[in-house]
């Protein structure tokens, strides 16, 4: 007999109960890593077919990409579940090139016939495209690879039980709502495992399994006059498993997470002007993701993708590589797909390019571009790179892959110094925690930030809270003005479990390392006030 509403949510009461009681969550004792994912013969059968037909319509090269993706969401509110969604999607898609051209195709029927058939149709594009066509696609080598993958993980987060999932978030909000002012609570997750076999006419045969985490919460406080203020706690989506979300313990550190929106009720509105800044890598992510990670995207900066948020100002090529100043000499931007625990960490690309790792900034200075196998051949010249730097990607079978932004992160100063020394060496600043209202121009040149938390710097301590805080500058300039920087034990990694480009609009997952830093003399603005 099968658990009515009413069960389930008894058991889920229960076990948030049993959470909440037993205090910090205690990781499984010596949990063994997941193995990697063995090749589905079925999923190689049916990509080889959608290859020898792609082959047999005159393509030159062509890859078949076979994804299942399985996506969670839950999201709770107070003492109830406000909504979930479990979905699963399975198919392929074909890539095809002819004369230069590409042309994609993609299929839910999982047979012989249907890989033909949507290899016929991605030909028949490739044929179209030619009408249109500015320049003809120049592939970069890359070596032809057989094998398999996965993100390393001790316990596979889809498949930990529903309840389980439901009474970890009731227990941390049941905790939030016990701190006094605490008048509303939301948390969640988000939940993605993604298997992949990519083949190729070129001979590649691999398969891949990526788990992401992303976990929420916000607690919203109310004061006796009505004014409220909401506190959202940055808890980083991981490439992980299971065992990163029990490490966070929600259910206790949710009533400190609140007591911060609570505090934010009394504190003092900021005095809008020019301050120094010192960014905790919980807000420094953000402005690292849109202001260096989608203006350093090739495509953007020669002009063939303008969706969210436009081009970019590192253009043209030939003028930027080597050449733009980003910051000072200090100032180390690593790109990275080999990171742990990272969202964008992989064994190969959509293209079977290996993960690779590549400086974007080298000591302040631009030094090269996130590419694809197409994208090589436009800044060869400049760079003398001639090989991929594997950052294509689908969203799913059915959409075509295009450039994707790899880990885009600050590297640690020399000196192992924390926030705490930095700021007990500024005299008067305003420090930011955590992800709050962003905006960026259509050249990823100009833009505002804000955050969740802001302190007042006077003398080398912090005075007190500060609220309506936002800071405003432009890329060049912002970091230029970047005078110290953490070392390696004050590293600390965000990102995004949802990054819109391109059109029609693709997602995708990545992970932004960084230190916390300073910057002087940044114009500070006042949210509360009326221009």
């Amino acid at each position: 007999m099968s658990p009515t509403r009413r069960d389930f949510i008894k058991t889920t009461a229960a076990t948030a109960a049993s959470v909440a009681a037993c205090g910090p969550l205690a990781l499984q004792a010596s949990p063994q890593t997941l193995a990697a994912p063995t090749a589905d013969p079925a999923a190689i059968e049916v990509a080889s077919e959608a290859l020898n037909a792609a082959r047999k319509a005159g393509a030159s090269y062509a890859d078949a990409r076979i994804g299942r993706y399985r996506r969670q969401v839950i999201n709770t509110r107070e003492r109830q579940v406000a909504g979930v969604t479990d979905t699963e999607s399975y198919g392929l898609g074909v890539r095809t090139l002819i004369d230069g051209c590409w042309g994609f195709a993609a299929t839910s029927a999982m047979t012989r016939d249907g890989a033909q058939k949507a290899a016929r149709e991605a030909a028949i594009m490739s044929q179209a495209a030619r009408i249109v066509r500015k320049r003809r696609v120049e592939l970069a080598p890359v070596k032809p690879v057989t094998g398999t993958w996965t993100t390393p993980v001790q316990r596979d987060p889809l498949e930990v039980p529903i309840e389980e999932k439901i009474a970890l978030l009731l227990a941390a909000n049941e905790a939030a709502l016990k701190v006094a002012g605490i008048r509303f609570v939301n948390s969640g997750l988000a939940l993605l495992r993604e298997v992949k076999t990519l083949l190729t006419t070129e001979g590649t045969n691999v398969t891949q399994t990526m788990y992401r985490v992303g976990p929420a919460f916000a607690a919203t406080a109310v004061g006796s006059s009505g004014d409220f203020q909401v506190y959202e706690h940055e808890l980083a989506p991981r490439g992980q498993g299971w065992e990163y979300i029990e490490s966070l313990n929600m259910p206790g550190n949710a009533g400190r997470w609140a007591t911060l929106a609570v505090e934010k009720l009394s504190a003092r509105s900021v005095e809008p002007g020019q301050y120094d800044l010192i960014l905790d890598p919980t807000n420094l992510w953000l402005t690292i993701h849109e202001s260096i990670g989608h203006s350093t995207e090739l495509d953007r900066a020669i002009g063939e993708e303008a969706n969210y948020a436009g081009t970019s100002f590192v253009a043209p090529p030939e003028k930027m590589i080597g050449q733009l100043r980003f910051g000072p000499a200090f100032m180390n931007i690593q790109a990275d797909r080999t990171q742990d625990g990272s969202l964008s960490r992989v064994g190969w690309d959509d293209e079977g390019v290996p993960a690779d790792q590549w400086l974007v900034i080298d000591k302040g200075l631009f030094k090269d571009y996130q590419t694809t196998r197409e994208q090589v051949a436009r800044i060869q010249k400049l760079t003398g790179v001639t090989k991929s730097h594997g950052c294509s990607f689908a969203e799913s079978w059915k959409a075509v892959q295009f450039q994707r932004m790899p880990n885009i992160s600050l590297l640690p100063g020399d000196r192992d110094i924390s926030l705490d020394d930095i700021i007990s060496a500024t005299d008067r600043a305003i420090v930011i925690k955590n992800r709050g209202s962003w905006s960026i121009d259509h050249q990823r040149f100009n833009f505002q930030f804000s955050g969740q938390a802001f302190y007042e710097v006077r003398g080398g301590k912090i005075v007190g809270m500060l609220r309506d805080v936002a800071y405003q500058s432009n890329t060049p300039v912002f970091w230029s003005s970047m005078d110290m920087i953490g070392g390696k034990s004050s590293y600390w990694m965000g990102g995004s479990f949802n990054d819109g480009k391109g059109e029609p609009s693709q997602s995708s997952s990545v992970s932004h390392g960084c230190v916390p830093a300073r910057f002087r003399n940044v114009t500070i603005l006042n949210t509360a006030r009326s221009v």
